[in-house]
């Protein structure tokens, strides 16, 4: 048989590096995502190596899409959304990683050494501001929506809006991803797809909180605005106000979850891994 043939080949065949498998869009995606997670502050700091923080996701665009807290370590936690989709938001089908265009990051340094053993007190007064650090993101991100929603299904406990420290916001998609992916058309697709799974989750749990439920209703809006602005493209006219969909009248108030008494509640946060995520590994 000749050396040539088929059996020699694989025989001889190395199997691939598991970085280089994902389609090029994914692999310019997480290229600049470990880019934007290994950037320095004015200090030397990498931005993303501070263990508690708060973090946001933005679309095509530049609305806010989500907004999230951790304590554990900020690269870890956005890693586990944008990469190994290990979090309940993504999961659920909350959120589309396919949406997230632009992240935001906001560091608190100051509690980079605050540890459970330096007392219940200290350490939960730290927790209430970061929630207020959350809270305070997460009402910026209302404000700037046109919609005046974002898809989390959890609402921040209410707690009185601070000034938030210095953040890094930079884009996570390339010109040519942009090219493909922005078209209204395969974002109206791709949202209407995010919408069946979202409801076929529901639906197959049954028992699923009011928060999800009240998710479906903002990425149905989020649809049918973005339907209406290519109507209004294709038609040649004045593209839609997006006050012409009320919210608010939808689904209620987004400003604090309706079973919340009191301000001091908890917040429903995702379990985070004790194990750290190497930010230049293989995915």
């Amino acid at each position: 048989m000749s050396s040539h043939g088929k059996s020699s080949l694989r025989s001889s065949a190395v199997a691939p590096r598991k970085s280089t498998l994902p389609a090029d869009d994914v692999q310019s995606f997480r290229t600049a995502l470990r880019e934007v997670l290994s950037e320095r502050d004015d200090h030397g700091r990498v931005w993303s190596a501070a263990k508690w923080g708060v973090y946001a996701f933005y679309d095509y665009d530049g609305e806010p899409i989500y907004v999230g807290q951790t304590k554990e370590k900020l690269s870890v936690r956005v890693q586990r959304h944008l990469t190994n989709q290990r979090t309940d938001a993504v999961a659920m089908r909350v959120l589309d990683v396919f949406e997230v265009a632009e992240i935001e990051i906001w560091p608190l340094w100051q509690y980079e050494d605050l540890k459970k053993s330096d007392g219940a007190d200290q350490f939960r007064a730290a927790e209430r501001d970061l929630n207020a650090h959350e809270y305070t993101a997460y009402l910026e991100a209302i404000d700037r929506s046109r919609h005046k929603a974002i898809l989390n299904e959890k609402i921040p406990p209410v707690s009185e809006p601070i000034a938030l420290p210095a953040s890094l916001r930079r884009s996570l998609i390339s010109e040519q991803t942009r090219r493909e992916r922005g078209h209204p058309d395969i974002r109206i697709a791709r949202r209407a797809e995010t919408i069946s799974r979202l409801a076929a989750v529901t639906r197959e749990r049954g028992e699923v909180s009011e928060g999800l439920r009240r998710v479906l209703v903002v990425q149905a809006v989020r649809l049918a605005y973005l339907s209406a602005e290519r109507l209004a493209f294709v038609e040649g006219h004045p593209i839609p106000d997006p006050a012409a969909i009320d919210v608010t009248a939808l689904v209620g108030s987004v400003l604090h979850e309706r079973s919340d008494d009191s301000p001091d509640n908890e917040p429903d946060v995702e379990p985070e891994d004790d194990a750290e995520l190497d930010l230049f590994s293989e995915y």
